[in-house]
């Protein structure tokens, strides 16, 4: 695990209420979960911070071992490891995410 791409994940956590380390940016994703996980966010509406997992492999190689988690994107709110597309989007329409994050569905 890199050391210095652990310290930088733990720092964009703790400083960001949402974090998704995904393939791509906001603008322009690169695989169709990180776009619904995009399209999602914009519909909740509430700021977010990304990093792109292919700038670097060992970002990615990092992230995969900090969350024992082998795919993208990867979420985090409030600090803590959400999962991926799948997980972020059944708690999008749940409600559990709004609810998380002190919004009204």
């Amino acid at each position: 695990m890199n050391s210095q791409w652990k310290s930088k994940i733990e720092e964009d956590v703790k400083n960001n209420e949402i974090m998704v380390y995904m393939r791509g940016s906001p603008q322009a994703p690169r695989c169709g979960f990180s776009a619904k996980v995009i399209r999602t966010l914009n519909e909740l509406g509430r700021p977010f911070k990304s990093d792109d997992m292919d700038s670097d492999p060992e970002l990615w190689s990092t992230l995969k071992e900090m969350n024992n988690w082998p795919t993208s994107p990867q979420i985090f709110i409030k600090g803590e490891f959400i999962g991926g597309c799948d997980i972020f989007v059944e708690m999008f329409q749940s409600g559990e995410l709004h609810e998380k994050l002190g919004l009204q569905k």
